[in-house]
């Protein structure tokens, strides 16, 4: 599907999903290089992340963990700049590496807020990985370890972004037509 309609929006196809099957292999080949040898647990963020962590985590080759935390910033199309905790970190994090995964980066506020949050574990080391990264909406300095695609600072759903509640299934990443 070139286009598709959610709700009041229209979105356009701008990444196809065997682009993003593609990036995720480059991007789990990079991880298991990188990580092996080491302690490793992955933290996945919900709701966005569940498509993009499963893809990752089944061509990871290292023992390793996964935890999940949830937390919501968005209403509609508006990140409204305020983060929710609704599901917080339930593992061991002292002394490993966290790998945060993250569907989207966009102005950085839930990276932000989840940094702050795992540093109080007390990591060795923590690497963020992102399948979407915002550069023009980015307003910290965290470096990102693994990069998906640099998309304009535009709304976007599929691939377990969503539309108030829709698109999550899409297959590819689709980006809403202004106008």
């Amino acid at each position: 599907m070139e286009s598709i309609t959610i709700h009041d929006k229209k979105f356009s196809l701008s990444i196809p999903a065997d682009q993003i099957v593609a990036k995720v292999d480059q991007m789990a080949v990079r991880l298991n290089k990188d990580l092996a040898g080491k302690e490793v647990v992955f933290v996945a963020v919900l709701n966005g992340s569940f498509i993009f962590a499963s893809d990752l985590l089944k061509r990871i080759r290292l023992s390793c963990r996964i935890s999940f935390v949830k937390l919501a910033s968005y209403e509609g199309i508006e990140n409204t700049g305020e983060i929710k905790e609704l599901i917080g970190i339930n593992e061991v994090l002292r002394d490993k590496t966290v790998v945060l995964i993250e569907d989207i980066v966009d102005s950085g506020n839930t990276l932000n807020s989840l940094i702050i949050q795992i540093a109080s574990f007390q990591p060795a080391e923590l690497k963020i990985v992102t399948l979407l990264f915002k550069p023009d909406a980015y307003e910290y300095r965290h470096r990102i370890d693994y990069t998906g695609f640099r998309i304009p600072n535009r709304f976007v759903v599929g691939y377990g972004l969503d539309y108030e509640g829709l698109g999550r299934n899409l297959d590819g990443i689709y980006t809403v037509v202004e106008g």
